[in-house]
């Protein structure tokens, strides 16, 4: 009886666990926040700069 009940929680624990994985959090979906154009502060973007193409040189 004892392993009955050892056994049928232990399926119920590794059921629960494995349907959590399938659980909706909704923070990775869309793109990262932007912060407002008058916003100072310390930025939310955290991706790099995107590089710009330097002017040509011009002779001397």
């Amino acid at each position: 009886m004892n392993r009955l009940v050892a056994t049928i929680g232990f399926v119920a624990a590794l059921l629960a666990g494995l349907l959590s994985g399938c659980a909706d959090d909704g923070a990775h979906r869309g793109r990262p926040p932007r912060d407002p154009s008058d916003y100072h502060g310390v930025p939310t973007d955290d991706r790099p700069p995107a590089m710009l193409e330097a002017p040509p040189a011009s002779p001397k």
